[in-house]
């Protein structure tokens, strides 16, 4: 078997308003969307940094639920940007939680987390370094022992 595609499909309680939040600021773009006489949208599709975002609208008579406004969603999305620190300010302006600021990680990258507000948890980062494995797991390394020495010296 080989795959040749992944799609990250995102159950929501209003795919219309989620559609007009990554349209507006992520910049994706809507293929297409199926809608049911009640208005529910059974499938949608978004172009999105050269992939597919599929959506939908939950469907709590077959099983399928958004994530609960006080709950949190057990996976986060990764979206490269260009600009990491405006893109996650528009989010907020528009109605997402800042759930990280953006900030400068040991992996070569600039990024932050938001809760959008249909409840899945984006990461939005750019590249400010390209680091090599080996360096990566260094540095990885030094910051654990970092951090260890800083809780041994404060007990």
């Amino acid at each position: 078997m080989t795959a040749h595609e992944m799609f990250p499909y995102l159950r929501v309680k209003n795919s219309a308003a989620a559609i007009a939040f990554y349209v507006d600021v992520f910049g994706a773009v809507e293929k297409f969307r199926l809608v049911e006489p009640s208005g529910r949208v059974g499938h949608a599709e978004l172009s999105l940094g050269g992939g597919i975002l599929m959506i939908c609208d939950e469907f709590p008579e077959y099983g399928l639920f958004a994530p609960s406004e006080a709950g949190r969603a057990p996976l986060s999305i990764h979206l490269h940007v260009d600009n990491a620190d405006a893109t996650i300010t528009r989010a907020v302006e528009r109605g997402a939680t800042l759930v990280r600021p953006p900030s400068d990680a040991f992996y070569g990258e600039r990024s932050g987390t938001i809760r959008c507000p249909f409840g899945h948890e984006w990461m939005i980062g750019h590249e400010i370094e390209e680091v090599e494995p080996d360096e990566m797991q260094r540095r990885y390394t030094e910051m654990f022992k970092a951090e260890a020495e800083g809780s041994s010296a404060s007990s």
